[in-house]
């Protein structure tokens, strides 16, 4: 069955673009309300009408532009400052001397904060520095003399645009963190799933070929020899490995991207199964099974995974307690969660030996059953006392186990 790749793109910065693009539509209408409630008093008035309608017409024409980072490109950055610079510089043109000593808003107003604050949202603080450095500097051409209120109005703009690119930066870098931390969350969680698979599978075979190797001698030793270097290969290589970055995770033009392969679930059905089906086959002369009267109900993937935990158990049993040693599964159904305990009348395990076996790269413990049961978001406690046997304890939660919620599916099959 074909794997499918999903994809999920995380931005911070989406919502600031959005942001910048109501602002300057806001501070456009703005300066030219302005203009219209004081036109008398300018000197030119039809300069300033025609660097409004300029202005008027860049503004909605450029709405694409301040959408996201990859449309706002550097030759519209400077475009954009320009009319901004213009605007201020042409203020002493349109208006009058009385108007621009008594500190008279410029042209384009605060409609020239949007500009430089599209420098710090795509540049961060470095581009913002810059822009409204830039801004300062025709501001006090335009004034004559560093005023008070426009030494004020400046330093505003230049550590606020500062700030936000500060931000963004800061943003940004999160957002990498974060989807670096996803994506080794995912490739770690399809790593043990097929760890699983392979040590319940392909380890277990060739652990069971090194020792009847050993005891049939001869050239069938010499193959258990090949097995047992192949088995130490693949734990080592199943139990170890970071992925590396992916190019996709660093690109923050856009939010960062994180991709995940997903393998498709085989019973894509939502209705629950009985859990006590799939223990039924374990059930034999030295292996008791005790179960409820009425059905075990679980997510059909859920009860795959508690079985699968169950039968690495049983495998641990006969492999460490030997064929002849006894095991009891006791299922309780619970409303909140479902119990199944199994237990072993073997020799138990010594402490710390479930520890140095993780270590070598022995996973039957720590992949198939506890990492089983994590992924369901439950449990796996493993109780043994040295002499008295060995007892597995798995906790399902009824809800939030894997992609189903096994309670609401319960609640369905019951309503029928």
């Amino acid at each position: 069955m074909a794997k499918r790749e999903r994809v999920m793109r995380m931005s911070v910065e989406l919502p600031l673009w959005r942001a910048l693009a109501a602002y300057r539509v806001l501070t456009m209408v703005y300066a030219i309300g302005l203009f219209v409630t004081a036109h008398e008093e300018f000197a030119r008035p039809w300069v300033a009408v025609a660097y409004y309608a300029v202005l008027a017409g860049w503004t909605l024409a450029t709405l694409p532009r301040v959408q996201n980072a990859a449309s706002c490109t550097k030759g519209f950055l400077a475009a954009d400052l320009t009319i901004a610079l213009s605007g201020i510089l042409l203020t002493l043109v349109a208006d009058s001397p009385e108007r621009i000593e008594s500190g008279g808003p410029t042209l384009p107003s605060i409609w020239t904060a949007g500009s430089v604050l599209a420098f710090a949202i795509k540049g961060g603080w470095r581009w913002a520095a810059l822009a409204s450095t830039l801004v300062a500097v025709v501001n006090l051409i335009e004034r004559g003399s560093p005023a008070r209120d426009t030494v004020h109005n400046v330093i505003l703009v230049w550590v606020a645009s500062i700030a936000i690119g500060y931000v963004v930066e800061v943003a940004r870098a999160s957002e990498r963190t974060l989807a670096r931390a996803l994506e080794i969350e995912a490739a770690t969680r399809e790593r043990e799933r097929l760890a699983r698979d392979i040590h319940d599978g392909v380890l277990q075979v060739l652990a069971m070929v090194q020792r009847r190797g050993a005891v049939i001698g001869g050239e069938a030793a010499e193959l258990g020899r090949l097995a047992g270097e192949q088995e130490v290969a693949l734990r080592t290589l199943v139990s170890g490995g970071v992925v590396p970055v992916s190019r996709a995770s660093e690109d923050a033009a856009e939010g960062a991207v994180v991709r995940t392969v997903e393998e498709p679930d085989e019973d894509t059905g939502d209705e629950p199964v009985d859990l006590r089906a799939l223990l039924a086959p374990y059930a034999g002369a030295r292996v008791s099974l005790a179960e409820p009267g009425a059905p075990v109900r679980l997510a059909p993937a859920a009860a795959r995974e508690v079985a699968a935990a169950v039968g690495a158990a049983l495998d641990n049993v006969r492999k460490h307690a030997g064929e002849q040693a006894r095991a009891w599964i006791l299922v309780e159904d619970e409303p909140d969660e479902v119990i199944v305990t199994v237990r072993d009348d073997g020799p138990g395990i010594p402490e710390g030996r479930l520890a140095q076996a993780e270590g070598e790269g022995r996973l039957g413990v720590a992949l198939s059953i506890r990492g089983r049961l994590r992924d369901l978001g439950g449990s796996a406690e493993v109780m043994s006392v040295p002499g008295q046997g060995t007892e597995v304890e798995l906790r399902i939660p009824r809800a939030g186990n894997g992609p189903d919620d096994t309670k609401d599916a319960r609640g369905k099959a019951e309503r029928r």
